[in-house]
C-alpha cells in the first residue's frame, strides 16, 4: 500500500514536499513519481532504485529531487521552483518484480503499485 500526501496550492516559484508511506519492503523496490493531467497519459517525474540511483524526466532535472527516509518509510519528493506546468495529480509507484533496479525508469507500465495520488497546483 501505497499513501501519498503533501500536494497543495503554491504560487510559481515555490516549494512543496511530497511524501509517501510505504512498508519497509516496498521501500526497497525500484520506486517512483508519476505524474497526470487531464487528457493526458501519466508521465513519469522522478524514480530511485534500491541502490540509491535515481532518474529524472528532463522537465524537472535541477528541480524536483526524490529521496527516501528508511526510518519512516518513506519516499519523498522535493519539487522546488515550481511552474504551472507542473500542476498534476501526482501518484507514487513501486515495482515489486524488478528485485530494486528499476530497468525502464520512467516508464509507467513498469510499475504494479500505485497510491491514490495527491493534486499539486501551481498558479
Amino acid at each position: 500500500q501505497l499513501v501519498e500526501s503533501g500536494g497543495g496550492s503554491v504560487q510559481a516559484g515555490g516549494s512543496l514536499r511530497l511524501s509517501c508511506v510505504a512498508s519497509e519492503y516496498t521501500l526497497r523496490y525500484c520506486m517512483g513519481c508519476f505524474r497526470q493531467t487531464p487528457g493526458k497519459e501519466r508521465e513519469g517525474v522522478a524514480v530511485r532504485d534500491n541502490y540509491g540511483r535515481t532518474t529524472y524526466a528532463d522537465s524537472v532535472k535541477g528541480r524536483f529531487t526524490i529521496s527516501k527516509d528508511n526510518a519512516k518509510n518513506t519516499l519523498f519528493l522535493q519539487m522546488n521552483n515550481l511552474q504551472p506546468e507542473d500542476s498534476a495529480m501526482y501518484y507514487c509507484a513501486a515495482d515489486p518484480r524488478s528485485g530494486g533496479y528499476c530497468y525502464t525508469p520512467l516508464n509507467v507500465y513498469q510499475y504494479n503499485a500505485w497510491g491514490q495520488g495527491t493534486q499539486v497546483t501551481v498558479s
